[in-house]
């Protein structure tokens, strides 16, 4: 991975982010070292040197690593065990693997995708449909993977 810049976030920019992060703020410990890495990829924001959060679409978002220190309850959708080996190779999430998705789930929102066994974080996406729809159709695409176990992301060390 490309690092094209690499900053320490100055305080006021650290607490817009913080703010925007609402119930994920808690990943952001009050004596942390946070850092900004912009990349080729999403900018990550590093905290204590590991890549907890990362910037779409110009908004804080949990990495999947970010995810597994704070678990989440909104905006997941659950594949079943046949999708594991797919989402792990950087497939994009079909409906008919979704077992089950939340009802809030808007078209473009992202969403964290576990598996249906573990409920462990395998990926994270971009909805191309809504979570009552990635339920009821089994056919066609339903996230736009941006995230996966295995990728630059999750393999990132300085």
């Amino acid at each position: 991975m490309k690092i094209k810049k690499r900053y320490y976030l100055k305080k006021k920019k650290l607490k817009e982010i913080k703010t925007k992060l609402g119930p994920y703020s808690s990943l952001i410990p009050s004596k942390a070292k946070v850092e900004i890495l912009e990349t080729e990829l999403p900018d990550l924001i590093l905290i204590d040197g590991e890549p907890i959060l990362m910037i779409l679409d110009g908004d804080p978002f949990p990495t999947l690593k970010g995810v597994l220190k704070k678990p989440v309850d909104s905006h997941v959708v659950v594949v079943d065990m046949g999708a594991v080996k797919f989402m792990a190779s950087g497939a994009d999430v079909m409906s008919p693997g979704i077992v089950e998705a939340d009802p809030q789930i808007k078209e473009g929102d992202t969403v964290i995708i576990v598996d249906e066994k573990h409920h462990k974080p395998l990926a994270m996406g971009k909805a191309i449909i809504s979570g009552e729809e990635m339920v009821k159709t089994d056919k066609g695409k339903a996230v736009n993977t941006l995230h996966y176990i295995g990728d630059k992301i999750w393999n990132f060390n300085l």
